[in-house]
Order: structure tokens, then C-alpha cells, then sequence
């Protein structure tokens, strides 16, 4: 069994736009997959450990050279007010086949930057024709990712992008993008406006109670809003004009799902099949609930280049009788 390690990963160089790619691909065999409902427990208020198995479908079901193997993962993420970062997350991948556990990997960046891959490749299918301000509320990890995928996928679009002051993590913020030259920053302390101002709404908080902009009109026509970790905004799912989820088993289960107005998935906007936004008029909600399917095609794709590289293993002793009791 392979140990591949959160720096192990970073030091591959994975680009921005390879993620927004690997995403699409795993949404493109999602009908495939054996994709359950994650099943989470919750030791305290704003707490979870939450587990996420997805079953790859096998070679001859993937797109031609995708996979040599079929994998099956399970990713136990957690959010604990106790650990830093509050969230954390690990992954087992094995071949579906045989059943041997091929990694035990560190899936934080796999968490974050499918995360914000989706969320950049979403915003850029469902924006009006001429967005321009991209508000952001949240700045860790996950906004990081977020923008980082938005600037590398578009290099030659300037992106007016406004933040919601938090602890004066806006600075360190800034500070990160500053060698890029297609972004602007602004920054508020006042959430109203930042709904008021932005074309494309990411919300990238953890964690909300109750509503966050508590009059769905303060979202202007035309607003694409992407509540990444999907928590407060639920005021808005019975007027906003469309709801697009990254998969109907775990967007069904919210509270206002048979009253939204118009719903698809994502996946059917990527592979051409909806039409996304219909008018500069409408207002969209993007749901992306997290996806095992992203994070296994994640690890899988890492698994194999890491198959070339000289990393730590762990060798497991594999009882080969049938009777050893």
C-alpha cells in the first residue's frame, strides 16, 4: 500500500485547468459509477465526520485510456472544531477487482481543488454574457482554490472580484493572488452588498445558521450563485429562476427540492445536453453537494503517477487461506 502524502501531491505541479478537466471527466461517468449517498455523524453543533464511497465503473465503461483498473475509494472528511484546519480529510483507494488496498492518501488538496474546480467551471457555463465582479464571502482554503482555478482557466479575462472582510484574512488573500495580472480586488464588510455588486456569488464558508442574506432580492437579475458548502441560502431556492445540483440522490434530500422552479444537473450543462442559462435575466443557484466520484478520480489519477515514483509503501499482510480462525 502506497502512503501518498499531502506533499507528495503538491509537488506533482498539478495545474488548475487539469482539475477543472478531471472534474468534467468524472461527471461524464457518473452514470456509471456506483455513486452513494454520503452518510455523516456528528459529534457536536457544526461538527461531522462524513463518509464517501464510490465504486469507478470498470475500464471497458470509461472513456478509452482513463483508467488501467477499477477503482473503488472511500474519503472520510471531517470538520471539528478542535482540529486546524478545522477540516480535514483521507482517502483509501482500492482495485474493485482484486480488493487490494492500493493507497492510504491525503485528501485535503484533492478536496479543495476539485471543490474549486467545479465551482470555476460552473460559474464560467452558468454567468451572464459580460459578467465581470465575482464576489466571494469565505477566504481559506476553498476560495483559494476557487479563484485560482477561475484566474488559470481564463488567463486572458480580467476579473473584478470583491471580498468579505473576515479577521483581515482579506490581506493574506490578496497577498496570495499577487503575482497574478488578471485580477482586481475590492473588499466590504457588508454582505447585502456584496450579493448587490456580484455577477457570480461564491459563498466558501463551512459552516452557516439561518439565512445569509436574508432578502433573496438583494441577488440582482442575472446572479449565479454558488454556495460551495451549500449551507445558507435557502431563502433563495423558491425564486431563484433555476437550481443546477452535482447529483440529484444528494441535492433531493433539501428541504425546499420539490418547490425549485426549474432543476438539472451540472454534468448535463458540461456534456452539452442543457442549455445552462437561458437568459441574462435569470438567477442561478449552483449546487455542488461533494462528490466521492470527484475525489476517487482525484486519487486514482494521483495513484498512478505515483506508481512511478519512489514513495513510502506499507506492505500488509494478506491471509491467503480460506479457514485461519
Amino acid at each position: 500500500m502506497k502512503i501518498i502524502s499531502e506533499q507528495f501531491i503538491r509537488s506533482l505541479g498539478i495545474p488548475a485547468t487539469t482539475c477543472i478537466e478531471w472534474v468534467k471527466e468524472s461527471l461524464a461517468m457518473k452514470s456509471a459509477a456506483e455513486l452513494p449517498v454520503k452518510i455523516s455523524v456528528h459529534p457536536g453543533e457544526g461538527e461531522f465526520f462524513t463518509s464517501m464511497p464510490c465504486l469507478l465503473p470498470s475500464p471497458e465503461l470509461q472513456a478509452a485510456g482513463t483508467f488501467k483498473r477499477q477503482y473503488f475509494g472511500v474519503k472520510v472528511v471531517h470538520r471539528l472544531l478542535d482540529a486546524v484546519p478545522s477540516l480535514g480529510s483521507k482517502l483509501l483507494l482500492y482495485d474493485a477487482k482484486t480488493g487490494k488496498l492500493l493507497a492510504l492518501t491525503d485528501a485535503d488538496w484533492i478536496t479543495a481543488m476539485r471543490t474549486g474546480a467545479l465551482a470555476a467551471a460552473a460559474a464560467k457555463v452558468l454567468r451572464k454574457q459580460g459578467a465581470q465582479n465575482y464576489g466571494i464571502m469565505g477566504l481559506g482554503n476553498t476560495a483559494r482554490a476557487v479563484l485560482t482555478c477561475l484566474l488559470e482557466q481564463e488567463p486572458g479575462k480580467v476579473f473584478h472580484v470583491k471580498l468579505l472582510r473576515y479577521k483581515h484574512y482579506e490581506d493574506d488573500f490578496c497577498k496570495r493572488f499577487e503575482a497574478y495580472r488578471n485580477v482586481c480586488f475590492t473588499c466590504t464588510d457588508d454582505v447585502n452588498e456584496l450579493a448587490e455588486t456580484s455577477d457570480v456569488f461564491f459563498s466558501c464558508i463551512t459552516h452557516a445558521t439561518g439565512n445569509i442574506v436574508e432578502d433573496a432580492n438583494r441577488f440582482p437579475p442575472g446572479t449565479t450563485l454558488i454556495p460551495i458548502h451549500t449551507q445558507g441560502f435557502m431563502n433563495c431556492d423558491t425564486v431563484f429562476d433555476r437550481i443546477l445540483g452535482d447529483d440529484t440522490k444528494h441535492v433531493s434530500g433539501f428541504r425546499y427540492f420539490n418547490q425549485f422552479r426549474d432543476y438539472n444537473e451540472i454534468g448535463e450543462v458540461f456534456a452539452g445536453r442543457d442549455p445552462g442559462r437561458t437568459s441574462d435575466e435569470q438567477r442561478i443557484i449552483q449546487y455542488s453537494y461533494g462528490l466521492a466520484i470527484h475525489d476517487v478520480v482525484f486519487a486514482a489519477k494521483i495513484f498512478e503517477i505515483a506508481e512511478k515514483h519512489e514513495i513510502p509503501e506499507i506492505d500488509l499482510f494478506q491471509e491467503t487461506h480460506k479457514f485461519w480462525v
